[in-house]
């Protein structure tokens, strides 16, 4: 088989080919702190299955620093044939934002599929953090659409968090 790199802006799900290799689904490895598991799937705007996607995750460690020793806060899964996707991290602790002021503990999170021609930013903030309601990214979010962005406990140790594409419901992405 041979295979051709592809032009730089044209759309199609040929990019698992070289992507997949470099999946890494647990972000916390034998590092110290809150494990979680956050699961949930990608969805189009009919609520189908997106099989094809890619979540990159951004994150800080445990004590809000980013590259801290033995935790990467990089991750990157793609979803299956039901556009589920799971990964395992480490509840980051809060970081400074540009203005000094402190952010809620969150994840950025990018998303990559068909059709895209430039790849999708969200963020995952957590259920029941007192921080959400002074985190200033959070606060632009109109109120209404705010669930998008935050994850729901479904166990012990687990979150449940998933990605709209379009419609009522749609999750919430920035210009970056």
């Amino acid at each position: 088989m041979n295979l051709v790199a592809s032009a730089s802006q044209t759309v199609g799900p040929f990019f698992h080919l070289g992507c997949d290799r470099q999946c890494v689904s647990d972000m916390a490895g034998d590092a110290p702190g809150l494990k979680l598991v956050i699961a949930g799937r990608v969805l189009d705007g009919d609520g189908k299955p997106v099989s094809d996607a890619l979540i990159e995750l951004w994150q800080a460690g445990p004590d809000g620093r980013h590259g801290q020793p033995g935790f990467p806060g990089f991750g990157r899964v793609a979803t299956d044939d039901e556009g589920g996707f799971r990964f395992v991290t480490l509840k980051p602790g809060p970081v400074h934002g540009h203005d000094g002021r402190p952010q809620a503990p969150h994840i950025v999170a990018a998303i990559f599929m068909r059709g895209l021609l430039k790849h999708l930013v969200t963020r995952i903030y957590f259920p029941d953090e007192a921080a959400n309601a002074t985190d200033g990214v959070l606060a632009l979010v109109p109120q209404e659409r705010r669930a998008t962005l935050i994850a729901r406990n479904k166990d012990v140790g687990q979150l449940e968090w998933n990605v709209i594409l379009q419609g009522a419901d749609e999750t919430v992405f920035f210009e970056c």
